[in-house]
């Protein structure tokens, strides 16, 4: 869709999800598609190189709408949805995590805001807890304290009464559910497979933001989600990609003192503090996986940062 557009009643919209070893999960979410309302939208499932193709248990289902596009290598979260994009159709991208279930009028809820106001690039649902169903995991989020890298989801962990359903501008979408429009990979690229997992959002909302659009939070849409499902809550992997990304995202889109302070702080608080509770605990995967993460850091400059994501091409 060209910059200034009118937008069609019923533009085309590319789900886009990610399936990791979990293919009865990934089809729970897609049957909980076809309760959508929306009338026109295709999905299309990126298998980042299970141990077994879903493409059969996906047809079994007899999912309508569905393409599968398998890759032999585990591409991340970042590298998967940029291998769907490559295949997307639409005049709107919906990046959706796999272990979550849609509510009905999902679509042209968070389509409706792109209507009213050109410069939104991004609209994010309200996300509540899928074992939890009235407790939210995000309603927006904070502004980033630029000294200490940290953010932290509006409502996070907060009964739902009601308290958050203005909806409105924002600092950063959530990557487990985000819908796009073609203008933004136009102007701002697509997600930076240089973070493969974590932080690869809020890297994309700056750079999405600094091209101009808002992130916008639209209450009125819902999502279930279950969280941590590809992961788990806490293993080396995780303690590596979030201390390096973290690390990685600061040095991105931050600059001069604000970026030394927090250096200051990461090197000399935050990360000590985590190296003792893994010596007193003793795992050493743990330690290795932050010696690894502070490594890939040195080994990566800021100029190779600011080249890593440029725009794509999409179709008109």
């Amino acid at each position: 869709m060209a910059e200034g557009e009118r937008i069609d009643s019923s533009p085309l919209i590319s789900l886009i999800t990610i399936n990791y070893n979990q293919a009865v999960v990934t089809c729970d979410m897609l049957e909980s598609t076809r309760q959508l309302t929306y009338p026109n939208f295709e999905i299309i499932v990126v298998d980042n190189g299970s141990l077994e193709n879903p493409a059969e248990r996906i047809r079994q289902g007899n999912f309508p709408n569905v393409t599968v596009i398998v890759s032999p290598d585990n591409l991340g979260f970042s590298g998967g949805n940029n291998l769907g994009l490559q295949h997307a159709k639409g005049d709107f991208y919906f990046f959706l995590n796999n272990d979550t279930i849609v509510t009905p009028n999902l679509l042209e809820t968070l389509l409706e805001p792109f209507r009213r106001d050109s410069t939104i690039g991004v609209t994010c649902p309200k996300i509540r807890y899928f074992d939890q169903p009235n407790v939210i995991q995000y309603a927006g989020y904070h502004p980033l304290n630029s000294y200490t890298g940290r953010t932290w989801a509006i409502g996070l962990m907060e009964p739902d009464k009601g308290q958050h359903d203005q909806s409105g501008p924002t600092y950063f979408a959530h990557g487990a559910a985000m819908m796009v429009s073609q203008l933004v990979l136009k102007r701002a690229g697509s997600l930076d497979d240089s973070y493969f997992l974590y932080y690869e959002e809020l890297d994309w909302s700056a750079r999405i933001r600094r091209a101009g659009f808002q992130i916008y939070y639209q209450a009125e849409a819902l999502i279930y989600h279950r969280e941590s499902m590809s992961v788990g809550k806490m293993n080396p992997m995780k303690v590596y990609y979030h201390t390096r990304n973290r690390l990685w995202f600061m040095r991105r889109n931050v600059t001069g003192f604000p970026l030394l302070i927090f250096c200051l702080y990461y090197f000399g608080l935050a990360i000590p503090k985590a190296l003792i509770q893994y010596l007193i605990r003793w795992q050493p995967a743990y330690l290795k996986a932050i010696k690894d993460a502070i490594i890939w850091n040195l080994k990566h400059t800021n100029k190779q940062a600011r080249s890593a994501s440029p725009p794509i091409a999409v179709t008109a």
